[in-house]
């Protein structure tokens, strides 16, 4: 990890860490469908551009855009979808901080649905320690029924992570079919933007809502610009500089990100219990990754 690559880790980290308090505020005057096809939709269009712009070939035939639609699907439309509503019942930093277990989803997923990715022992120690974080997260939250909401929004932000996780086995065939990254992105935000279309026409039909005051239209475009197009740029960007397993390093600094963003714009702030299940799944992390583990145990 050269300083640049650090740069643009941490510049990741501040993007995707704005995309929770952006969801927040644009929560204020759009409904959730129509936040994730505004979302998609932009993504796709400026990543579409930047693909023409550096000469590369947009997806083509049934097998490229299967797989994009697969990728749009799971790694865009749902999770997008159960943060957002998750995101009415709990504060962007928990959220934040519960979409950090995502790894240990991805763990779980590639060892049960691949066959290449079996379970290591520090793997699996990270993965029982990252269900570990989730369950002192949730807390009380889950047998009181007075806290339902924030159980709800707990639940929601885990759904999203398992999704991501499904994602991650399906991104194999990304490669298989001969997508470069930049056009695989722009593919599964547009496939993402054209399955929630209907979704926005039938329920949401935001053109009979009352106009959306004026922070709300400003979160949403910079949602969709700077939390999904730019996001996108600066992680294929690190993973072709750093690999797989640096890039991972930015769920560590994500939850951070969002929880000062949602603190200092926000006014929003986390209990020591919920403190306390970032930081074992943070823990947890760090073991699946094994790069510790191994410099103790040499």
């Amino acid at each position: 990890m050269t300083p640049r690559l650090w740069a643009l880790l941490i510049a990741l980290s501040l993007a995707w860490g704005t995309s929770f308090l952006t969801m927040a505020v644009a929560l204020r005057g759009f409904p959730p469908f129509t936040i994730v096809l505004a979302r998609t939709a932009m993504a796709a269009l400026v990543l579409g551009l930047a693909c023409v712009a550096m000469g590369l070939r947009l997806p083509r035939g049934r097998q490229a855009w299967t797989t994009c639609a697969g990728m749009g699907l799971l790694n865009n439309a749902i999770p997008f979808t159960l943060i957002v509503a998750g995101l009415q019942f709990i504060p962007s930093g928990l959220a934040a901080v519960v979409n950090a277990a995502t790894p240990v989803f991805a763990v779980l997923c590639a060892h049960w649905l691949a066959d290449d990715e079996r379970l290591t022992p520090n793997r699996l120690a990270g993965a029982l320690t990252g269900v570990l974080g989730v369950g002192i997260l949730v807390g009380p939250a889950a047998f009181d029924l007075t806290r339902g909401g924030e159980a709800l929004g707990i639940a929601l932000c885990l759904g999203a992570c398992l999704s991501y996780g499904l994602s991650g086995v399906w991104s194999r065939r990304v490669k298989r079919v001969g997508l470069a990254p930049l056009p695989a992105a722009t593919g599964q935000c547009a496939t993402a933007a054209l399955l929630m279309l209907p979704l926005v026409v039938l329920v949401d039909q935001p053109w009979a809502l009352p106009a959306p005051p004026l922070e709300a239209v400003l979160a949403l475009l910079a949602l969709g610009l700077v939390a999904t197009a730019l996001a996108y740029a600066l992680f294929f960007a690190i993973l072709a500089g750093a690999g797989a397993t640096n890039t991972m390093l930015v769920t560590l600094l994500v939850p951070v990100s969002a929880l000062l963003l949602g603190w200092a714009v926000l006014g929003e702030a986390l209990s020591p219990r919920q403190v306390a299940g970032m930081v074992v799944i943070g823990a947890g992390l760090l073991l699946i990754d094994g790069r510790l583990v191994r410099r103790a145990a040499g």
